[in-house]
């Protein structure tokens, strides 16, 4: 079943299991998820992945730790749980070599999938009236209000990350609006998020990155982000191919 629909060069996200602590974690101890890429498929049990890496740094992962890994297909997305038998160097690159320790099984949660892009958006701190509002039916976004600059580095349908000479504080909630193109048709989109993490970038003082998560979004404009997320991937196979 894995050589049926994954292929070197699918990516994935890995994120080491923690069998004890793992359901203890709150949003911000988590264990990282790591973005890498499939390099072969050994057998229907075994393949090799190229090693994450995070800011050029190579992340090593321990042989005999366990992982949850999530691929990304033509077919749609599928998880099954990993464990690590090996890690080495082929020429130049790094890699590691996962045996698949559960069945591969489609998964439905695609707005996790972050997609690295740089898209201009406008945000705010949401107005004390907002903040009360936020869980009413006749919940609105005040017009007019002004809006600072920033860039968003990766989206998602569960959030966003973006990066300002701006820094917010930890909790807030904020209207977030940016534009994407969906279906060849251009549409702007006003939504709220609570910043869940702020970091100064340590290479550039005065430059922060927010990791946002989505509030009260609703199902059609999230589906319509995890589209533009799956077109602007097979844009980017596309040009790969070429």
């Amino acid at each position: 079943m894995l050589s049926k629909y994954v292929k070197a060069g699918s990516k994935l996200e890995i994120q080491k299991v923690d069998r004890v602590k793992y359901n203890n974690y709150n949003d911000n101890e988590k264990p990282p998820i790591y973005e890498t890429t499939v390099y072969d498929i050994i057998s229907e049990d075994r393949l090799e992945i190229a090693m994450p890496m995070v800011q050029s740094k190579i992340i090593l992962l321990p042989v005999d730790s366990e992982y949850d890994l999530c691929l990304y297909t033509d077919n749609g997305l599928y998880q099954c749980f990993g464990r690590v038998i090996d890690r080495y160097k082929s020429r130049t690159i790094y890699l590691v070599l996962v045996e698949l320790t559960s069945n591969l099984r489609k998964f439905q949660r695609r707005e996790f999938y972050r997609f690295s892009c740089a898209l201009e958006m406008n945000s705010r701190k949401l107005e004390a009236d907002e903040v009360r509002s936020i869980e009413s039916e006749s919940f609105d976004l005040s017009p007019n209000l002004p809006l600072q600059r920033s860039i968003v580095v990766d989206i998602s349908g569960g959030g966003l990350r973006f990066v300002s000479n701006y820094a917010y504080e930890l909790g807030t909630l904020i209207h977030c609006c940016y534009s994407l193109t969906i279906d060849g048709k251009y549409k702007e989109y006003n939504l709220v998020g609570k910043v869940l993490n702020i970091q100064e970038n340590p290479s550039r003082p005065g430059l922060f990155e927010h990791r946002v998560q989505y509030v009260d979004i609703n199902t059609e404009e999230r589906e319509e982000i995890i589209r533009f997320i799956f077109e602007e991937e097979r844009k980017n196979r596309n040009k790969d191919r070429w």
